[in-house]
C-alpha cells in the first residue's frame, strides 16, 4: 500500500490573535510544521501546539523563517548568511525546548514563506540554513521543493533532503509555485485540492497553471493551515487518499 506524509503549517497564532484551527488539522495530517516565533507564534502558542500535536500523534517539525512578524515571514530579507544561520539555530533551539516540555522532540526542519522561496535558488542563504541545521543536529531532515538549492546542499552536507509538494498551491510550468501575488496561486475548492493531491500521490505528477503535466516526486504534501477552508480541504484530501488506498503517515 502507498504511503504519503501530509504536513501543515501550524502554531501561527500570536497572543490574542488566532490563525487556523490546529487541533482540527491534526485529525488529517501526520506532520506539524510549528512556527518558531520569528514569522508567527509565541512561547505559549508554541508549547500549546506541541502539546496538541503530541495528543494527536503528529510528528513535530521546526518551521523556521525570517525575523519578520509584520510580514508573516513572506517577504524576502537580504540578511547576511551568518546572521541567518544564527536565527535558524535560535528558532530550532526554542522549539526543541518547548517540545521537550511536552514530552516530544523536533524531528525535521521546514523553512517558511519568503525563506522557503529564496533558498530554491539563493545559494548563500540555502547554505546558511543547511549549516544551521547541521550545527544543531545533523540527524534532522530538511524539507523543501524538489530541485531546490537547499536540498542539493543538504544532501552534499550529509543531511536528509525531503521533497515536498503543495496541495493548495498552483504550479508554474518549471515546477516552482505560482506567486501569491498572482490570481489563482492558492487553491480553495476542496474537491480540486483533493484531485491535485491524488495525482501527486498516485501518479507522481501535477497539473501546472498552463495545463501541462509535470513529473513530481514528493515524500510529503503540504496542506496550509491558514487558508480559508483549510480544515475542509485537509479532510477532503484525507478521504480521497483513503479511498485510493493511500495511507497517511510520517516520512520518518
Amino acid at each position: 500500500m502507498a504511503l504519503i506524509d501530509l504536513n501543515s503549517d501550524v502554531g501561527e497564532s500570536f497572543g490574542n490573535w488566532t490563525l487556523g484551527d490546529d487541533v482540527a488539522m491534526f485529525r488529517s495530517v501526520s506532520s506539524a510544521n510549528v512556527a518558531c516565533g520569528f514569522h508567527a507564534g509565541d512561547p505559549s502558542v508554541i508549547r500549546r501546539t506541541c502539546r496538541e500535536a503530541v495528543a494527536a500523534g503528529v510528528v513535530i517539525g521546526a518551521h523556521v523563517g525570517y525575523r519578520d512578524l509584520a510580514g508573516f515571514g513572506r517577504r524576502f530579507l537580504d540578511i547576511q548568511p551568518n546572521e541567518l544561520a544564527d536565527d535558524v539555530v535560535y528558532q530550532i533551539g526554542a522549539l526543541q525546548a518547548l517540545a521537550a516540555a511536552e514530552g516530544a522532540e523536533v524531528r525535521y526542519v521546514k523553512p517558511h514563506g519568503g525563506l522557503y522561496n529564496a533558498i530554491i535558488h539563493h545559494t548563500a542563504q540555502a547554505q546558511a540554513v543547511v549549516d544551521a541545521v547541521k550545527a544543531v543536529d545533523p540527524g534532522l531532515p530538511i524539507m523543501g521543493l524538489p530541485g531546490s538549492e537547499v536540498l542539493r546542499l543538504a544532501a552534499e552536507a550529509g543531511l536528509r533532503p525531503v521533497t515536498e509538494a503543495f496541495a493548495d498551491r498552483a504550479y508554474n510550468p518549471d515546477g516552482t509555485l505560482v506567486s501569491r501575488s498572482q490570481p489563482g496561486a492558492v487553491l480553495h475548492d476542496p474537491a480540486e485540492v483533493a484531485e491535485h493531491v491524488l495525482r501527486m500521490a498516485t501518479e507522481g505528477s501535477v497539473r501546472a497553471i498552463d495545463g501541462s503535466i509535470l513529473d513530481i516526486h514528493a515524500e510529503s504534501i503540504c496542506v496550509h493551515g491558514d487558508s480559508p477552508g483549510a480544515v475542509a480541504m485537509a479532510a477532503a484530501v484525507k478521504s480521497a487518499l483513503g479511498d485510493a488506498g493511500v495511507t497517511i503517515g510520517s516520512f520518518l
